[in-house]
């Protein structure tokens, strides 16, 4: 079995939901004993928001750097971002390191064909949703079509990320609006919706929706899994 490395902290909130989820899924494929090796660097995310916000996203790419590097240090033989907004410094991050990094918004892709859609809901952080790294890389390397929501309504998304699921408040008037929009991008042609922030299935879960819903926080860890136990890789 290969070792997961996890940058992880952004926020802890889904954090702690990959470490669950990588357990339970290495769990199910090897037997009620097993669990995953893993190697966990988790930041300060306060630092890292105050950093996004300010568009000062160089030096946020050196914090991850670092920590991508004491992941490997660590003995990771992958690494997962354990955040779809920050997988903008991908690029970066990889550069850094010798050990691969898995994607995100590759393993989200590949699960989407996986169901034979082409035409998706995106709901993440207004970084997510509205700048070329992550619905650029759906469209143009994997052919999807992305709807994002109307501007005021990508505000309330990525507000209620922040200001709650980060700090881990569930509100049920925050849900209510989230299947709104959801609702009305399913109105557009959205055959599935992209959860697209680690910490939005904490708050809508895929037996709400009546499309398929793609959590990207577990599809980033099943995806990691194969790899840690593909004998042949």
């Amino acid at each position: 079995m290969k070792t997961i490395g996890l940058l992880g902290g952004m926020s802890w909130e889904s954090t702690a939901e990959y470490y669950r989820i990588l357990n339970e899924a290495v769990r199910d494929r090897l037997g009620p004993l097993h669990s995953a090796k893993i190697a966990l660097y988790s930041v300060d995310f306060s630092e890292i928001e105050t950093l996004q916000h300010q568009g000062r996203w160089s030096e946020a790419g050196a914090v991850l750097a670092e920590a991508a590097r004491a992941v490997e240090h660590a003995g990771a033989d992958l690494l997962l971002i354990c955040t779809n907004t920050m997988h903008k410094l991908a690029e970066e991050i990889q550069a850094a390191i010798r050990i691969p990094v898995l994607h995100i918004a590759d393993a989200t892709a590949d699960a989407i064909r996986g169901q034979g859609i082409g035409t998706v809901g995106l709901l993440a952080t207004r970084f997510t949703m509205e700048e070329a790294f992550y619905k650029g890389r759906l469209t143009g390397r994997h052919g999807l079509d992305v709807l994002v929501p109307e501007d005021l309504e990508r505000d309330l998304v990525h507000r209620v990320i922040y200001e709650e699921l980060c700090a881990g408040r569930i509100e049920p008037s925050s849900k209510a609006q989230y299947l709104r929009i959801i609702d009305g991008l399913i109105e557009r042609g959205a055959e599935g919706i992209v959860l697209g922030c680690t910490e939005i299935g904490l708050l809508v879960s895929p037996s709400d929706l009546r499309v398929p819903a793609f959590d990207t926080t577990a599809i980033h860890c099943l995806a990691a899994v194969e790899q840690a136990l593909d004998s042949a890789g």
